[in-house]
Parts: C-alpha cells; structure tokens; sequence
C-alpha cells in the first residue's frame, strides 16, 4: 500500500461540514484512500456497483435517509456516477446532516462533476486522484530501489496494481484498457464508435511531444474536426490525456492557440500502441522521458496548490521549448533531455521573459518531478 500525498490533505478537511470528493480514473486507488483514512473509524459503505445501492439511493426522501445512515457520522460513497441524481441525495445528507462527515468517490469526472456541481455547489471539497505519484513511489520503496526502476516506469507507468504485480505488467495494463477505461468512457459518454476512440487515441499516442492539429487528425481517423474535438474533451475529462496550450504573450511570430496531448500515464500509453520494446531499442524513448516528467510535474502542481500554469512555447521559426511553467510572476523554461546534453534556450524567449532556463535529463530529474 503506497501512502498517497492527497491523504493529509483530506484528513485536514474532516468534520469541516462539507463532503469530500475524489475523482479520478478507474484503478488509482481512490477506495483504497479513503478506506485507509477511515479504518479506525465505524463507518457506513455504501458500493453504487451494487443494484440495491443505486435502488437506495435514487431519489430518497429526507426520512428514508435518516432510516439507512442510523448512528453513522461517516459515510462512503463508492462510483457515486452509477447513480442517476445522486447529486440532490448528496445535497440532503449535506444539509440536513450536519454531524455525517461524507465521503464520495467516483471516477467519471465528466459525469460526476455534471451531477455533483451544482447541487453541491460551496457543499464539497473536490480533489482528483492520479495514478501513483514518482513521490508517492520514491517514499514507499526509497530513492536508490526507485531509481533502478527508472526505465521499467517509463515503459509500464504507475497504475498500483500495475506496480504490484511485476512480471505480470502488460496483462494487468491490457486491463486496465479493456476492461476499465473504455468502458467507463463508452458507458458514461455518447460515443457510439469505439473503433473510432481507438483510432484517435493511437494517434495520440504516436504525437506526444508534437502539436496537435484537429484537421490533421480528422483527415487520419475519418471523422469531422467537431467529432475529433469532442472525442478529445471527453478522453481528457475521463483522466487519459491532458491538454498542455502554448504560450503566448509578446513576442512576435509565437505560435497562438495551439496544444500538445500527453497521457497521465506512460504504461496506458505503451499499452493503446502495444509497444512494450525496451528503452535501448526504441525510437521513442525521449517522447517516453518527457511524457513521464510532464505528467509527474501535473500532479505535483494539482496535489500540492501551486496554481502553477503549464504551458510549452514555440515560433513560426522553429524556435520551442519543451515546458514552461509561470508561477508566482516569475517564468521558467525546461527542456528534457533523456542523457545529458548541452542546452540552449532561444534568447529572445529569456531575454523577453527574464526567464531561467533548465535543463532536465536523469541526473537531475527528481528537482523537477518532486515539489
């Protein structure tokens, strides 16, 4: 069991009068959180995989709730999406219940913050959980055991059950895919096509690293730009990929209003193109290192309430660096490197900006990836 760093944050928040929310994707630990904030306690669980839970909990009167939460001050919602309306249920519990401390997990975000937002508007603190953190992993096994495992993360990534079952990895992430994630996605969205989702998530896959172009993509897969659009928004809300914009401000010829995709994690990635090949014979492995790094450097930001904004930056020239990152008023730029090279950042980018430029390659790489 890894200690998540969301567990301290969550238990600050108890008994605050407000339920606590964690999404995220399928398999990334978010029963198994919360169960471990709640074991000392006497607690109610309530499973919306179970028919006759999601029969209790539609639409209840305030009174038959009174009747199923009895003496219990906590309560745990588990896949809170299954769950037509629950939003209102929630909402009532809320209220009228001011001594329950609840606790819901769910792990469709584009459904459940549909159907949770408003009725719990100012009612909920929301937190989204990822697969296990380079931090998380580091202080469970140590640095030196974390760091010979350097090469097998950026192949099969951080899923716990990926990382618990070694030797086992490409059968447990073909899991994952199958039987989770486009299954959560195809049931909680409409789209009609999964041999569509697939196509467009392959492509994905082979562009990170690169601009993404809708027209380019709608031209590959077959599908209209607004369908290519759409697809995206829905794999991005349902913790697949996420969207890094470029960044733009005052110099002339910047790139405007464009955007790579990365994965959340490098194993579901590897897994979409079936290529599990070692680091030495691929063609890839520096679209591996920066996925990986971007991707830790998101959750740090989330996990963590920098307020950190993400971006990468490129010209009509040419000119780009990887990731750039504004915080606090200052502007840094990094670029990733998988062995250590020199690097020069573009001058006018620095000199415009007063930014620092870093260079991020194995040596160093825990500076970046751990807040």
């Amino acid at each position: 069991m890894f200690n998540r760093t969301l567990e301290t944050t969550i238990k600050e928040k108890l008994n605050s009068g407000k339920a606590i929310v964690v999404v995220g994707a399928r398999q990334v630990g978010k029963t198994t959180l919360l169960n471990k904030i709640l074991k000392d306690k006497d607690f109610l669980f309530l499973d919306a995989d179970d028919p006759s839970t999601r029969s209790l909990l539609q639409s209840p009167t305030t009174e038959q709730i009174r009747t199923f939460i009895g003496q219990y001050k906590y309560i745990f919602l588990d896949e809170a999406q299954r769950i037509p309306g629950i939003g209102l249920t929630l909402k009532i519990i809320t209220d009228q219940f001011k001594e329950v401390q609840l606790f819901v997990s769910g792990s469709s975000s584009f459904d459940l913050g549909n159907v949770l937002n408003e009725p719990l508007t100012g009612r909920k603190w929301e937190y989204e959980l990822f697969p296990i953190s380079w931090e998380e992993y580091e202080s469970n096994i140590g640095i030196i055991k974390s760091e010979q495992q350097l090469e097998n993360r950026l192949l099969y990534g951080f899923y716990p059950e990926v990382i618990n079952n070694q030797g086992k990895e490409r059968e447990t992430l073909k899991n994952l895919v199958n039987s989770y994630m486009y299954r959560d996605i195809l049931a909680f969205s409409d789209i009609r096509k999964p041999e569509i989702l697939e196509k467009l998530l392959q492509a994905l896959a082979l562009q990170i690293g690169s601009e993404v172009n809708y027209n380019e993509l709608s031209q590959l897969i077959g599908i209209n730009k607004i369908t290519v659009q759409k697809y995206i928004d829905i794999i991005e809300k349902g913790y697949i990929v996420f969207r890094l914009n470029s960044f733009n401000r005052n110099i002339r010829n910047e790139i405007k209003q464009t955007r790579k995709i990365y994965f959340y994690d490098n194993g579901i990635r590897n897994m979409i193109i079936g290529n599990f090949n070692t680091l030495d014979l691929r063609v890839d492995k520096g679209v591996l290192w920066e996925n990986f790094l971007v991707s830790e450097r998101r959750k740090q930001n989330l996990y963590k309430d920098t307020f950190a904004k993400m971006y990468f930056w490129r010209t009509k020239q040419q000119q780009e660096i990887d990731f750039v990152e504004e915080s606090n008023g200052q502007i840094k730029s990094y670029e990733f490197k998988w062995n250590t090279k020199n690097t020069k950042f573009p001058q006018n980018f620095t000199e415009a900006y007063n930014a620092e430029g870093i260079a991020i390659d194995r040596r160093n790489f825990r500076d970046f990836v751990i807040i």
